[in-house]
């Protein structure tokens, strides 16, 4: 196999890891666990979103200068153009024009209200879903455990913490669910 094969699918990858790293971030500073930190916290969140939007970048320029399948410009930019898997690649399209948004949003929050902001920001859940069915739908090594293990452990994560944030949103206490739940087991 080739470098670029090898850069191809280790950039989907990468930009997959950097995506899932930076919903997590996103979500724990959202809950303001540590209000004091999250000036610092935020421009790591924004980092890893600059990063996963650079990864994604790398793995379309790659695909389409490589001959693996000739994937034309339009085919890597147009949603529903390519030949190959045109759904799988769509939805991988999607998740980039949808992350660099998100992306660009870093840096209009000066300039916008905060209500359009966290809107632009809510629409990352439908860019991380549109990239993990990508991934599994067009990504050659998705049957291969450590792929299919990032895919399944980053879902689990990025649920998990939106329904800590939903939770803690909609003023679930969590030590009352626990003595409900303990009541009801005695």
């Amino acid at each position: 196999m080739s470098v670029a094969w090898f850069l191809i699918r280790g950039s989907g990858l990468l930009a997959f890891g950097l995506l899932a790293a930076s919903m997590c971030w996103g979500l724990v500073l959202s809950m303001k666990a540590r209000p004091r930190a999250v000036k610092s916290l935020t421009s790591v969140h924004e980092a890893l979103s600059v990063s996963a939007l650079l990864a994604t970048a790398v793995h379309m320029f790659v695909l389409w200068r490589h001959d693996f399948v000739d994937f034309t410009l339009d085919e890597v930019l147009v949603p529903g153009a390519s030949d190959w898997r045109p759904l799988a690649v769509a939805w991988g399209i999607m998740a980039f024009y949808g992350m660099a948004l998100v992306t660009v949003s870093f840096y209009l929050r000066g300039r916008i209200s905060q209500r359009y902001w966290r809107l632009l920001h809510f629409t990352s859940f439908g860019v991380f879903a549109a990239a993990l069915v990508h991934g599994i739908m067009a990504g050659t090594d998705t049957s291969h455990p450590a792929v299919l293990g990032l895919y399944v452990s980053s879902l689990a994560a990025v649920l998990v913490l939106l329904a800590m944030r939903v939770a803690r949103e909609t003023g679930v206490d969590e030590s009352a669910t626990d003595e409900r739940l303990t009541r009801r087991s005695a």
